[in-house]
């Protein structure tokens, strides 16, 4: 069956992933969040782009509403649509998905039923400069049948990817130069509105 998280397969692209995880080392002792934008054709989810949400009161739904609507109105304009949700815990050592992040998935699954949640791996960031692998940082969850959000073990099959097979050494590129620095999320934007949370500057 189609049209569920099931057994999709999920491509993200090296800019998309960049921006996540910068976004999560400018607040490192913050929870942060953002929102996975592409599109799906059969099976595969193509995750094109990525928003930086929030760093404080991620729960809080008025700020979570407008950004997901401004991003919504936004991509839909260009063919995209909001395809899954990412989290990096507060704690570094914590590797639960807690209930706002399965909440926020819950909201995005009602709209796009092979939605996934990101859940930053702290431990895969910190081994990044030992260059062990090329998979993602990231841990994927999706829904099964019984609506629960489960971790995707690897066995084999990895079921999330980045486009770009050299995504991990350009993330270290960036690491070292802190372009984390640079990233704007919806609540820097909420407080200054010149502050484009598009970061259109941000691969220059």
């Amino acid at each position: 069956m189609g049209g569920s998280g099931g057994e999709s397969r999920y491509e993200i692209s090296q800019n998309a992933y960049i921006k996540l995880v910068l976004h999560s080392l400018k607040h490192k002792t913050s929870a942060v969040n953002g929102v996975l934008v592409g599109s799906s054709c059969d099976d595969v989810v193509q995750i094109i782009d990525s928003v930086p949400l929030f760093h404080n009161h991620l729960g809080l739904l008025p700020p979570l509403e407008i950004s997901l609507i401004m991003i919504e109105e936004y991509y839909s304009a260009r063919g995209l649509g909001i395809v899954g949700y990412f989290h990096a815990n507060e704690r570094s050592d914590d590797v639960e998905l807690g209930n706002v992040a399965k909440n926020i998935g819950d909201h995005i699954y009602c709209y796009f039923p092979q939605a996934a949640i990101l859940l930053l791996d702290n431990k895969k960031l910190e081994a990044l400069p030992k260059g062990k692998d090329g998979l993602p940082v990231m841990q994927l969850y999706t829904r099964d049948a019984s609506k629960n959000w489960k971790l995707t073990r690897s066995d084999g099959s990895c079921r999330l990817t980045t486009k770009e097979p050299a995504a991990n050494a350009v993330l270290l590129d960036y690491i070292s130069s802190k372009k984390w620095e640079d990233v704007v999320d919806f609540d820097d934007h909420l407080d200054d509105i010149t502050k484009d949370w598009l970061n259109p500057e941000l691969f220059k």
